[in-house]
């Protein structure tokens, strides 16, 4: 007999895996940086074996998993539930407008109660793949350090913080020499004979730093050091979030733009083309573009739907032996050109 149909005749809390997620609270919500800006939700978990851990997840995720289960479990007629089916909690709906931010705080108390009324469903259900895999802790959740968990702590009395004093003469920082105006949230903007507080080295052009309480990333050719990071912070330190570079190239008829794109993400992720798009239309603020890659002869191939981004990160990952990258740099690369341009593209038979 199959454990779920086990569960659902016996309707027995104890026969359930000690893995199993019981409860799950929202602890914060978290900014990331990445080929677009978006905000995930840190969800502390709690399992019926006692254990706890933390999972980050986006909006959408919780949309994709409500899909898969209401198309799986939900009855015709909600008056009338069949053995195999149940009433399903109601989803927050998608918000297109407004402060991303505000959004999802604002979520943070229907997506608790969608938790707690999803794993209050009948036992049997508490099995199905969709629901734990959700729940499950991946490595990059274990990996991943939380910035705060500010839905967690405990209600005490308040004590006034005391911030330790910064050195300013022994802190590594450099001045700005020209003005540079970022593109997205993680790019610091920088006004000539500004100070520049410096945090780590994101790659060998590429500095993270804090200015005018405010902390990103800069290239450093912009900046003159005026006192550098120790060796031991060139590397990036644990608390830092790590970067990634994505070099792209914009080739027009008057020539080549290169332009390397840093992001909060794994070198291993596979962006949307619609990620992608909206990026490269905010770096090179031209509107009309196409995306393509390089296949191994050379040729441009344009980009016209998440299955070609696959192909593009398939085809580098053969090429990554042949190229010679920095270790944070993206194995593939983006080359955007003008929609209308047919040019640029190799037609031979």
């Amino acid at each position: 007999m199959s454990l779920p149909q086990q569960l659902r005749d016996e309707s027995d809390f104890d026969q359930l895996p000690h893995n199993i997620a019981v409860s799950a609270t929202i602890a914060d919500i978290e900014e990331k940086k990445g080929f677009i800006d978006y905000f995930r939700f840190v969800i502390e978990v709690r399992t019926k074996g006692g254990s706890k851990y933390l999972i980050y997840r986006r909006y959408r995720e919780f949309f994709n998993l409500h899909q898969i289960l209401e198309s799986k479990y939900s009855p015709e007629n909600p008056e009338k539930p069949g053995p195999n089916t149940c009433v399903l909690p109601t989803l927050p709906g998608k918000v297109f407008m407004g402060n991303k931010r505000e959004i999802a705080e604002s979520r943070i108390p229907d997506l608790n109660t969608y938790m707690k009324r999803l794993l209050g469903l009948p036992t049997w259900f508490l099995v199905d793949e969709a629901l734990r895999m959700f729940f499950y802790q991946t490595d990059l959740d274990s990996q991943h350090q939380p910035r705060a968990l500010r839905r967690l702590r405990p209600p005490t009395r308040k004590v006034k913080t005391v911030k330790p004093k910064m050195d300013l003469f022994s802190s590594p920082r450099a001045e700005a020499m020209f003005d540079f105006r970022g593109n997205g949230k993680a790019e610091l903007n920088l006004k000539r004979g500004e100070v520049i507080f410096l945090l780590q080295r994101v790659n060998a052009d590429w500095l993270e730093g804090t200015v005018n309480n405010q902390t990103g990333i800069f290239p450093q050719s912009f900046v003159k050091i005026i006192k550098p990071l120790p060796d031991s912070d060139t590397e990036g330190e644990g608390e830092c979030p790590t970067y990634s570079c994505l070099r792209c190239f914009l080739l027009t008829p008057s020539g080549v733009d290169t332009r390397d794109v840093c992001v909060q993400e794994d070198l291993t992720i596979q962006p949307t083309y619609k990620e992608l798009l909206s990026r490269m239309r905010n770096v090179f603020k031209v509107d009309d573009i196409a995306l393509n890659y390089r296949d191994p002869e050379g040729d441009l191939i344009r980009i016209l739907d998440d299955e070609d981004i696959q192909l593009m990160i398939e085809e580098s990952r053969g090429q990554r032996a042949k190229v010679k990258r920095p270790i944070n740099q993206f194995p593939w690369e983006l080359h955007v050109t003008l929609a209308s341009d047919l040019s640029v593209y190799n037609v031979e038979a």
